[in-house]
């Protein structure tokens, strides 16, 4: 048989297509050392959604959408936070004084503010950032070689001197002003540089605003455009951070975008390779794909036993605000927050995440090891309440634990096995989820005695006779198809003697194969449940029964048990 990779039209079509690209090229770096660290502490935090964020919205950020976003970074505990770029918007100039006259600003945060790295704004920048405690001023230009040769037409003296003109002009009026200025540059487009080009930059920017170990400069090196496999971005970091001058007055910090879906791979790798600080946003919101999801960087951490030193308990609170300010949805499957991340609809997922979290619980171990939840959805204030769920994908673990959590009832496994196939009848029928208030009314009505049943159970009573080698005589009251009827029987025990009665009354040879009962913990009164197996010849069924009265709850069982054999009977001989 030929098997054709693909269709011969796609195949030319992607072929033509990839002639067009160049492989990035690879950093020739052989004594790298990344790849044997491992991130051992949370790097210094700097969200930029409500810049990078707020310029790649739809419709960007009024007041009261910014405001809620800022009281809810702060409430997250983060040090530094980019408020805008004052110099391009009134916008954004308002709210920059905003947040340094009205806002309360606690005392560890700083406000950053971005700037081109041109005169006028800087100026408009200083002007927007009076009487702001500790103030980090963020300046950039674009060095990469293709925009050196596209968008400036400059060459790399000419690039070099619009960087070195921005920090002296800053570092200048920072030093007449007399405030608590920081200072940030950025190579903007770093990632599309020469690492040579983007070093010599830095560097001669870096004598200019002239810090110290008391008082860092952050060099931002981002991946403006996300262009290669994150180990390459890592091999830059660490290129960087050992040819860098004055390293110790120097925080480097990481701005990685999302263009090949690996921004958070990258951050990781990132720190690895030695940087000191992430910049990203809630989620990822930001251009194009994105920025990278600080949310889940933090968690990613937290999975390792690091504390993010980011306030993430509140999940739901958090996607809230997010979803406000910026007018976007989260998509179901995002990782820590998205509504279906810790549920489960596959049957075998469900069984493992049941009997996971049945171990933790007998161990009470204060190690969280559950199969398929990689963390404790309660330290992200989500609770147990819909990790398992269920479709046609659903097997007998996931049944029986919605079952024991909602409505506290207990299967045995062959229970759990004759539901499953109830439930999968309906949900290949529906072809959709099912859930747990109609499992429990599919499981209610297939199991214990409806009103159109042949046997209705009534009352009972019992003896011991003495006479009879202290056999217990039971008499029980029973409708057949609506008539009253007294059935009498011995035997053991109740169960025995109502086995043996109902037996000799039908014609019918039953016994029970397994039994098995419980309170019900899920209720407030004294409602207890019985369920029974019951046997004739090759038909097996299960009957279900409650009441406040065990005794009678497992009489009521054997009668629900041995309707669903009455009801096979008749199917079979029509």
């Amino acid at each position: 048989m030929n098997i054709s990779v693909s269709p011969k039209h796609i195949q030319k079509g992607m072929q033509t297509a990839a002639k067009k690209y160049r492989p990035y090229p690879i950093l020739h770096f052989n004594n790298r050392e990344w790849p044997n660290q491992r991130i051992k502490t949370a790097p210094v935090w700097c969200s930029v959604d409500l810049r990078d964020g707020n310029q790649a919205l739809i419709n960007p950020m009024g007041q009261d959408r910014k405001e809620r976003m800022f009281r809810l970074l702060i409430e997250m505990g983060f040090p530094e936070i980019e408020i805008g770029f004052p110099s391009a918007s009134q916008t954004d100039f308002d709210f920059t004084r905003w947040c340094i006259e009205k806002s309360h600003l606690p005392e560890y945060v700083s406000i950053q503010v971005l700037v081109q790295s041109r005169a006028d704004l800087i100026t408009r920048t200083f002007r927007a950032l009076e009487g702001a405690k500790h103030p980090i001023i963020h300046f950039y230009n674009s060095i990469s070689e293709l925009q050196r040769r596209v968008v400036f037409k400059k060459d790399v003296i000419g690039i070099k001197k619009i960087a070195t003109d921005a920090a002296k002009m800053i570092s200048d009026i920072a030093a007449q002003a007399g405030g608590d200025y920081r200072f940030e540059y950025s190579p903007e487009s770093f990632t599309g540089s020469e690492l040579e080009v983007a070093l010599e930059i830095s560097n001669e920017v870096i004598e200019i605003i002239n810090p110290s170990p008391m008082n860092k400069m952050i060099l931002n090196l981002p991946s403006t455009v996300e262009m290669t496999t994150p180990n390459i971005y890592a091999d830059q970091i660490e290129w960087m951070c050992k040819n860098i001058n004055r390293r110790e007055s120097i925080l480097i910090s990481l701005h990685p975008h999302n263009d090949r879906g690996c921004s958070i791979a990258a951050a990781e790798l990132g720190l690895m390779a030695g940087a000191d600080r992430i910049e990203g946003t809630l989620f990822g919101n930001g251009e194009r794909t994105g920025n990278v999801d600080i949310v889940t960087l933090a968690l990613n951490m937290l999975t390792q036993g690091i504390n993010p030193e980011l306030d993430c308990s509140d999940i739901e609170k958090i996607r809230k605000v997010y979803e406000y300010s910026n007018q976007l949805r989260l998509h179901q499957r995002h990782p820590y927050v998205g509504e279906l991340v810790y549920t489960a609809f596959s049957g075998s997922h469900q069984d493992a995440i049941k009997k996971g979290l049945k171990a933790i619980r007998q161990s009470k171990s204060h190690i969280w090891e559950v199969p398929y939840l990689p963390i404790d959805p309660q330290d992200v204030g989500r609770s147990y309440e819909a990790i398992i769920r269920i479709n046609s994908q659903s097997g007998k673990g996931g049944l029986s634990y919605v079952l024991q959590k909602d409505y506290g009832l207990n299967l045995s496994h062959n229970l759990q096995v004759d539901f499953s196939h109830i439930i999968q009848k309906i949900t290949d029928t529906e072809e959709k989820e099912i859930p747990p208030q109609r499992i429990y009314k599919a499981f209610i009505e297939n199991y214990t005695t409806s009103k159109e049943d042949q046997l209705q159970f009534i009352d009972y009573q019992s003896y011991i006779d003495s006479s009879n080698k202290n056999k217990l005589m039971i008499f029980s009251k029973i409708l057949d198809n609506g008539i009253p009827t007294t059935i009498t029987g011995k035997g053991n025990g109740v169960v025995d003697g109502f086995v043996q009665a109902l037996s000799k009354y039908l014609s019918l040879e039953i016994s029970v194969m397994d039994y098995s009962e419980h309170s019900l913990q899920k209720r407030s009164d004294a409602t207890a449940i019985c369920y029974m197996e019951i046997a004739h010849r090759d038909i097996t069924m299960f009957g279900v029964a409650l009441h406040n009265n065990i005794a009678f709850a497992s009489l009521a069982a054997v009668v629900a048990a041995t309707n669903r054999i009455l009801r096979k009977k008749k199917n079979l001989l029509t």
